[in-house]
């Protein structure tokens, strides 16, 4: 094998080393058909293509999996948000006189526990499930304020 071969595949390799796994795979393809080119300089040209493809794929695993978890970090928040606006609402409740139909709070907390489900299931379709107790803990919070939420809200409706 020439210099110019060792250096190509040298190249080649450090680049499916650094490449995430879909894209290793794909690069070691790469590799294994430069050993079908006869001209090392062709070898060359071929490697360095590799060497961009294998980056450009690994970028995109890279983006994908961000963009994963930048969308479970966000339906997290919007949960915990959501289930806090149902308690506000329904404590807000407790403060005011007994009213003959529902009022603006009423719709505001039927409005928050209608969009809880969509964006649970956001987080949980989106979740890292090799981390399942970080999913609980993030939904820790969320779930004791619905649960206060809804222990108010009966409170509120058949003793007050």
């Amino acid at each position: 094998m020439t210099s110019i071969r060792k250096w190509a595949t040298r190249m080649l390799e450090a680049a499916i080393k650094q490449a995430g796994p879909r894209a290793r795979e794909w690069g070691e393809a790469m590799r294994r058909e430069m050993d079908f080119i006869e001209s090392d300089w062709d070898a060359l040209l071929w490697a360095m293509g590799s060497v961009r493809s294998v980056a450009a794929a690994s970028r995109r695993e890279r983006s994908s999996e961000m963009r994963g978890e930048r969308i479970n970090r966000v339906s997290g928040r919007v949960v915990t948000g959501l289930s806090v606006l149902a308690l506000l609402t329904v404590i807000s409740g407790y403060f005011q006189a007994p009213q003959p139909d529902e009022g603006a709070a009423a719709h505001i907390f039927q409005l928050s526990i209608v969009l809880i489900v969509p964006t649970i299931l956001l987080f949980f379709i989106s979740a890292d499930w090799k981390q399942p107790l970080r999913n609980l803990r993030v939904l820790a919070v969320p779930g004791a304020a619905l649960v206060m939420a809804l222990g108010a809200l009966y409170y509120l409706e058949h003793y007050r």
